[in-house]
């Protein structure tokens, strides 16, 4: 086997730097569930998911705490059933009826579609943002811009 001067100590010292994160856009965030979870709480929203079973992003998340911020201004006491982090399976637990869960707007009939959930509501108070991350200040490399404008095109319009 080849042996090469490349320690591991060099290695981890040329990928250092830093990422930078470039806005694609944001939008609301729309309340989905299961249909027996969702039929009895559209009407009243955003009052009827207070005491609602609900499925969390984990506590160190941004979405975790813009939820829990708007709960308070609300006055929701949600019932936390279970937190994931993995968005997923949080949409699978939430396909299986085991609580509430909220969704960037913008994906909401994607998936609807895709889990068979329905929608109860929906704020622009919970704002959630996209960002593509790159090592460049601005974007340059010609692949990179071009599918950052597609994103946004596509996504936000």
């Amino acid at each position: 086997m080849p042996r090469t001067s490349w320690s591991r100590r060099s290695r981890w010292r040329s990928f250092r730097s830093r990422a930078e994160n470039h806005l694609l856009g944001e939008c609301g965030v729309t309340f989905l569930g299961a249909e027996p979870l969702a039929r009895p709480r559209r009407r009243g929203f955003p009052r009827s998911l207070d005491g609602a079973p609900f499925l969390l992003p984990t506590e160190n998340t941004t979405l975790r705490r813009s939820l829990e911020q708007w709960f308070e201004a609300q006055a929701i006491r949600p019932v936390t059933v279970s937190e994931f982090d993995d968005s997923a399976l949080l949409k699978v637990f939430g396909q299986a009826g085991l609580g509430i869960f909220a969704a960037p707007s913008i994906i909401e009939a994607e998936i609807r579609r895709q889990f068979r959930v329905r929608r109860i509501g929906q704020t622009d108070d919970v704002r959630e943002r996209f960002y593509a991350i790159s090592v460049e200040r601005k974007l340059k490399h010609p692949a990179v811009v071009a599918i950052s404008e597609s994103a946004r095109r596509k996504l936000f319009g």
